[in-house]
């Protein structure tokens, strides 16, 4: 089995899940909202025009109050004039005032419709080019920031926040605009009517603001949580459902319902809280409207007795102050939309913003990693996960190219670390570690890499044919060069008789091909490969006895004239390891070949002598 690397630890339940205590506010709203709003600027042409067809439509929806009103005055004074023996009402003129109102809606209405389709087209190019910026930040991403980050929070942040993001894009950019043009529009129209009713509405115009920032502020802290705890959520989700076999093994059922409870449970109280408060706005506004409507009622039967302003004035003023309360509910409302995303722009930009790891070497050597020949030295190794936490202390070992070097120990320690630290997966503490005398750090990370091939006890496939997967191991391999890489593994055999053969699909967990028959498949793939340096995790750990012979075979014809370095558990596959390290709490405590460290009769000679105990 793989040792189990000391790795950063997380914030963890009481049960190894999910974090624990209160969640912080939202570090800077203001500057996540200026990145917000400078990322979405790249599409400012759509915006802008958005911006027109939103006013346009806005400035027609507006007008209809006051065409209204000249109906309502129409019809009384129509009315007064039948009353006093006239002709009363003029139906000709009123009708061409209600086809004007008609007209006025409908062209709001398909404004509105063309804004809609645009923005929609907008905010899903912005969801687009986000999870794409995502997915690449990925591939750039150091190792520690996997450590320190569950697998389900990272995918909430290419779903979920995303997804809020957009979703708050496309309600309140829109609204936004449309009430912003709105209270400035509906404030022209009553000046129009009566400077004197305007300057009433607008005295509780204060209250409404301060009551909208408040609730503003005391939600907001509760918005973050509520993204952080579906973050949590959605990682024990991916962690159970894909360890389900061993939770159903061991009966651990109710354990892992719990857990999930109590991180849901969270999730519940932070998001009840945030929709509870954000929405004492809307009784709040409308308390404040009311008020409005009894001051401008009296004031406006005032002046119309005085004969200031006509009948359907005041009708159209009570549409108006109805119509002014409105923009601000809806700020008030955007401002829980717009919460959430900034939270989840916050998580989707901290992401983003993470150091990218250092690919390109300051000091870049001229000489190719295909021209290395695989002599390999470590020179007074150290390294920790954190500098107070040494895995590796003062570790030095010399490696001549095309040797067989087998690292053996206990679990935990660190002869994993070892291989990630040559494949400069993390970088030392301090030391160096050189390859034909040149410093691994003079070249770019990828050259590192591209020069092992390697075969770990954790096989990995992806969704895609047989062939498909052994060819990743080289992407401009044949066809037949694949087939003759999985008959070196000894895998044609099994392929043959899969349904398909090569052209066999493999769904996303590779779970139609059994565990053994996954490791051959990445043995293939490391044969194919065809490497200078090789790194063998316990290749075989998860194949028969007979079938590990023949892999055992074909690996030494592998390994023939490459620098190969084998972890292993059963020792019985090393022995004709050209060297072996036995690793103890992160020191090479012991060196030599199989029979050299037998007869020294020291921690490899117990190690060996432990593991035929057991088997006898």
């Amino acid at each position: 089995m793989a040792e189990n690397i000391k790795q950063p630890p997380r914030r963890r339940g009481p049960h190894g899940r999910g974090p624990q205590g209160p969640v912080e506010k939202a570090k800077d709203f203001r500057g996540t909202l200026k990145k917000l709003i400078a990322y979405i600027s790249k599409y400012h042409g759509l915006l802008i025009f958005v911006a027109i067809i939103t006013t346009a439509s806005t400035i027609f929806n507006i007008m209809g109050p006051k065409v209204l009103g000249k109906a309502t005055t129409e019809i009384f004074n129509g009315l007064i004039s039948k009353i006093r023996g006239g002709d009363g009402i003029d139906f000709t003129k009123l009708g061409h005032i209600v086809l004007l109102l008609l007209g006025l809606y409908l062209f709001s209405m398909v404004m509105n419709y063309i804004q809609g389709l645009i923005m929609a087209n907008i905010v899903q190019k912005i969801a687009f080019r986000m999870r794409g910026e995502i997915s690449e930040k990925i591939n750039r991403l150091p190792m520690n920031y996997f450590d320190k980050n569950s697998v389900g929070d990272v995918l909430s942040r290419i779903t979920n926040d995303v997804d809020t993001l957009t979703q708050g894009l496309n309600q309140s950019v829109t609204q936004i605009i449309s009430s912003v043009a709105t209270l400035i529009g509906i404030l022209i129209m009553m000046l129009t009517i009566s400077p004197l009713m305007t300057l009433v509405a607008l005295m509780l115009l204060p209250i409404s603001i301060v009551g909208v920032a408040i609730i503003f502020t005391k939600s907001q802290k509760y918005f973050v949580a509520q993204q952080n705890f579906l973050g949590d959520v959605n990682g024990q989700i991916e962690e159970n459902f894909g360890g389900h076999n061993v939770v159903k093994l061991f009966t651990r059922e109710e354990i892992v319902l719990e857990e999930f409870n109590e991180t849901n449970e969270k999730l519940y109280n932070s998001a009840w809280k945030a929709q509870f408060i954000s929405g004492m706005t809307q009784p709040i506004m409308v308390f404040v409207g009311n008020l409005g409507y009894v001051g401008v009622v009296i004031l406006g039967g005032y002046l119309s007795i005085k004969g200031v302003i006509e009948v359907g004035d005041i009708q159209s003023f009570i549409q108006y102050v109805r119509q002014f309360t409105q923009p601000i509910q809806q700020v008030a409302q955007i401002s829980n939309m717009l919460q959430s995303t900034v939270a989840a722009a916050e998580r989707v930009f901290g992401m983003l913003e993470e150091p990218d790891e250092k690919l390109i070497a300051d000091n870049h050597t001229d000489k190719s990693v295909g021209d290395l020949k695989g002599n390999v030295s470590f020179s007074h190794v150290c390294f920790g996960y954190y500098p107070d936490k040494i895995i590796l202390k003062d570790f030095s070992a010399e490696v001549k190219d095309g040797q067989k070097v087998a690292i053996v120990g206990p679990t935990g320690a660190g002869k994993t670390t070892l291989v990630k630290l040559l494949m400069r997966f993390y970088d030392l503490n301090s030391g160096d570690i050189l390859i034909d005398g040149i410093n691994v750090n003079e070249f770019d990370k990828a050259e590192v890499r591209n020069a092992f091939g390697m075969v770990l006890q954790d096989t990995w496939l992806f969704k895609g044919t047989i062939m498909e997967n052994i060819r990743y191991g080289r992407l401009d391999a044949t066809d037949e060069e694949v087939i003759a890489a999985a008959k070196a593994a000894h895998a044609h055999h099994f392929i043959q008789t899969l349904p398909g053969g090569y052209d066999m699909e493999l769904n996303e967990e590779a779970s139609n091909v059994s565990q053994g028959q996954k490791q051959l498949l990445t043995i293939a793939r490391a044969i194919l490969a065809n490497k200078k340096l090789l790194i063998l995790d316990e290749a075989t750990s998860s194949v028969d006895t007979r079938t590990e012979v023949r892999i055992q075979k074909a690996m030494d014809n592998l390994m023939r004239g490459r620098t190969s370095f084998v972890i292993a558990h059963r020792l019985s596959t090393i022995r004709d390891a050209d060297i072996i390290f036995v690793m103890k709490d992160g020191d090479i405590i012991e060196q030599g070949n199989h029979e050299e460290l037998l007869a020294k009769n020291g921690f490899y000679a117990e190690l060996y002598n432990s593991q035929y105990e057991q088997i006898a």
